[in-house]
């Protein structure tokens, strides 16, 4: 049974995006929620079945597009241990 730990990391709208692609690349990364500072969750990324080159691109532009409307975020990581 893998064990998972939960981590929580708080940005601005114009680093959110380079912080999801420093997160995928780390490879042990399960699952990215991001949420406004009220806890709303605006996208769950599901990443344990490996994501591929050609997923990243449409999921960095949903990223992309969420970082313009709101200035401050929580990233919520689950990683394999």
């Amino acid at each position: 049974m893998t064990k998972e730990k939960k981590y929580e990391f708080k940005v601005k709208g114009k680093e959110l995006v380079q912080k999801i692609k420093d997160l995928i690349h780390e490879g042990n990364v399960r699952r990215i929620i991001i949420k406004n500072d009220e806890g709303k969750t605006y996208i769950e990324i599901p990443l344990n079945i490996g994501i591929i080159g050609a997923l990243v691109a449409p999921i960095l532009a949903a990223v992309g597009a969420i970082a313009v409307l709101v200035t401050d975020f929580t990233i919520e990581v689950i990683k394999e241990e």
